[in-house]
C-alpha cells in the first residue's frame, strides 16, 4: 500500500515540527494535530516513512543534540539534559548511555580527549592513503601547509590562492 504525496507531506510536517520543537514536550497528541491525522493513524505512517517510531525519532534528536552539547562543553550534563528536553537526568543519562554506549560525563571526556589529541597529532585522523597521495610523509611532523600544497598540486596550480578559487568553483 502506497502513501498519497498529500499523506506524506503530513507526516513530514510532523518531523519537521519535532525537529524545531525537540526541547520542549512534544506528545503523539500533538504530533498527529500537526499532521491532521488520527494518532494510530499517524504512528503507523510515520514509522514506515523513518523505520522509527515518533517517540524513538524524537529520543534519537535529542540524544544527538545532546551529543553536540558535551562535546562543546560549555554546559554542564544537568544543563544539557534540561536544554535538550530530557524531564530527568536519570532517564536520560540511560538512554544517552544506551544510543550512544557511554555515559554522558565519559562521552564528554572523550569528546575532549579526541579533540585534543587532533590538535597535537592531526595526521593520526587523516587516512593514510590521503597522505600518501598528497606526497606527505606520514611520520613527519609538518604543518598543515602541507596540506593546502597538496590541494594545490591536485588541482594542478603550484599557488594554493589558485587551488582554493578552483575549488570553490
Amino acid at each position: 500500500m502506497s502513501i498519497s504525496p498529500d499523506t506524506y507531506k503530513k507526516v513530514v510536517a510532523a518531523k519537521v515540527y519535532i525537529d524545531g520543537n525537540f526541547q520542549g514536550p512534544v506528545d503523539l497528541e500533538r504530533l498527529s494535530r500537526e499532521a491532521c491525522l488520527s494518532r494510530y493513524h499517524f504512528h503507523r505512517l510515520f514509522t514506515r516513512i523513518y523505520r522509527l517510531t515518533p517517540h524513538q525519532y524524537l529520543t534519537r534528536k535529542r540524544i544527538e543534540q545532546a551529543r553536540l552539547c558535551l562535546a562543546a562543553r560549555e554546559l554542564t550534563v544537568t544543563e544539557i539534559c534540561n536544554r535538550v528536553g530530557f524531564e530527568s537526568i536519570g532517564s536520560f543519562s540511560l538512554l544517552f548511555k544506551k544510543e550512544m554506549g557511554a555515559p554522558p560525563t565519559n562521552y564528554r571526556d572523550e569528546a575532549w580527549r579526541k579533540e585534543q589529541q587532533t590538535l597535537e597529532q592531526p595526521r593520526s585522523f587523516i587516512p593514510h592513503c590521503f597522505l600518501e597521495h598528497c606526497g606527505v610523509d606520514p611520520a613527519a611532523d609538518t604543518a598543515a601547509s602541507d596540506f593546502i600544497r597538496c590541494d594545490a598540486a591536485a588541482s594542478g596550480s603550484s599557488s594554493p590562492d589558485v587551488a582554493q578559487k578552483s575549488n570553490s568553483q
